[in-house]
Formats: structure tokens, sequence, C-alpha cells
């Protein structure tokens, strides 16, 4: 069995910063990618909102510079998939692909979540050309400035979005499947208010319109089967996100949709020297920015535990 001082479980600006700060403060970290390495930024296209970089960088690009910067300190950057995890006893075990075991003295989770997708053929290949297919308005809304869009959904995360970009669009789709939102009272009239916000109901996707970039989105009237094309610029999905945290089950403490949850203003879970960072356990901003920051916090979170640990064996 491989052993080694702390691990870190996924990539992303959130395991990438945890990886810098550990490995600067000289705790050798080993950190597996994952089997999305820098996840969900390697499907965005072009990062405007984030510090550093005036001129905007590409999402895979700033991830590839994250990964070099990481690096560069030593830290162990390894290719392949925690796919079961043993938290029960003071180390902690890790199983790497089915076969490869290690004991770390410390864990940092940065697994992050994955967006759901309608799983459109149009709306897959168009959200890997960068061409305008998005599941974050905060991350892309400011590409479509004064020009059409659509949010696909009737949750709190869809009515959010779709309120956000109102700010910004001319006009914004809101395109429900049902004839009612799941979303709560309070965010289903902020959305009903905003005089750039149509709302579709019991309508459903059936075809994002565009070779390279996103020219239109064909719906169907669910009701009527009647079909039509919106001239849109920018196509949100806005149906959830799914935490990646199925493998820590049993062990962490998670919420009803399987967040992770953290100690209040650290990153420190109900187990002792395991940590989570980024959007694993934050399903509120689910930002670049906001997921280094806690990066940060695990790695220094884990710092502290692991030099406690030594002073305490000291004694």
């Amino acid at each position: 069995m491989e052993k080694v001082h702390c691990l870190i479980i996924g990539s992303g600006p959130a395991g990438y910063t945890a990886a810098i700060y550990a490995a600067r403060a000289g705790l050798k970290p080993v950190l597996y990618q994952g089997n999305e390495p820098g996840g969900q930024l390697m499907l965005t296209g072009e990062v405007e909102n984030f510090p550093g970089y005036p001129q905007g960088i590409h999402g895979q690009m700033m991830m590839s510079d994250l990964e070099a910067q990481a690096k560069r300190f030593d830290t162990d950057v390894r290719y392949g998939m925690v796919t079961a995890v043993d938290f029960s006893k003071d180390k902690k075990i890790a199983t790497i692909d089915g076969g490869h075991t290690i004991e770390a003295d410390a864990v940092i989770i940065s697994t992050g979540a994955s967006a759901k997708w309608l799983g459109l053929p149009s709306e897959l290949r168009l959200r890997d050309l960068g061409g305008g297919v998005s599941s974050c308005a905060v991350c892309d809304g400011f590409f479509h400035k004064n020009k059409a869009v659509a949010v696909v959904g009737g949750g709190d995360s869809a009515a959010e979005e779709a309120s956000y970009l109102a700010n910004i669009c001319q006009k914004v789709y809101l395109i429900v499947r049902r004839d009612e939102m799941r979303a709560s009272k309070i965010m289903q009239a902020r959305v009903k208010n905003k005089a750039n916000i149509e709302i579709l109901w019991n309508t459903a996707p059936l075809e994002v319109v565009g070779k390279e970039v996103v020219e239109a989105v064909r719906v169907q009237n669910t009701l009527t089967q009647e079909v039509r094309e919106l001239p849109i610029s920018g196509f949100f999905v806005a149906i959830g996100h799914t935490p990646n945290t199925s493998i820590f089950k049993g062990f962490l403490d998670m919420d009803e949709q399987g967040y992770i949850i953290t100690e209040k203003g650290s990153t420190r879970t109900n187990i002792e020297g395991v940590f989570a960072c980024g959007d694993v356990q934050d399903k509120t901003y689910r930002q670049a920015i906001t997921a280094a920051a806690s990066g940060c916090m695990g790695a220094l979170d884990a710092e502290r535990f692991l030099a406690e640990k030594e002073a305490m064996a000291s004694l």
C-alpha cells in the first residue's frame, strides 16, 4: 500500500488551488484528476470573470495553467479515478481505478458537481464546440449581451438563471416542460415580473440549431404538438447539477441532494482529516473563483490538522 501525506481527489480550480497551497506548505500532495480532468471549465469557452486574465482566457487553457502551477511546486498530478474510499480509521484509504490502494494522513475532496444535460445531440455538440450552449449564466451570459437567449428548466436554478440573463439580454425565453414551475414562489414572481422574459409553458426543446454556434432552438408544445423555432444566440440548460459524491456515501454527512456538508467557515467534514472544497460542497455560488478560494481553505485546514497531529504525536 502506497502511503502519502496529503491526497487530493479531483482537479478543477478547487483541486489545483488546494494542490498549490498544500505543496508550498510541504505536504507533498498527490492529486488524482478523476474522469473529468480540469472539471466543468474544460467545457467552457472564454472565461472573462476570473481575476488576473484581463483579456479573458479559454477554460481549457486556464486549467492547463493551474495544473502547471501545481506541478511547479512538485504536486504529484496523476491520471486516475478514485473508485472507493474507507474513512473508518485514522489513516484514510483510497482505491484507484479499482486496484491501486493509497493510505493518506489527510484527504482533500474536490470532485465537483456535474451539470445535467438534456442529451440532445445538437446540444452536446455545440456545448463541446463552445458554441453557445452553457449551464452557467453568470459564466457565459455576458457573451450574449443585448441578444436573445433561452433557458431550459422549471426550478429555482432556471428561474435564477433567467432573471440574471434578463438584466443583460434583450430577450429571454424560459422553456418549461410542464404547466407549472417547481421554483419557489418568490423566484417564480421574480421571473414573471421581468418584462423581457417570456415563459413557454408545456414546451420541450427538440433541437439546438446551428453549425458551429447557436442560431436558434426548435421547440414543441407538448399539448398542441406545434413546432416553432426561436432565434437565439445562447442556450442555457438549468435542470440541476449532480455532486460527484457517490463513493463517499456512508462516511461523510451530505444534504438531501448529495452535497458534502462542511463545518461553517471551514472545509472540515464530519470525519477528522477529511476536507471538502469547491462545487462538491457549494451549491450556491458554483464559480471558478469561489471554488479556487475554498481550495485554498482546504489546503490550509489540512495543513493545520496535520501540524496539530504531529505536535500531539511528539508529546
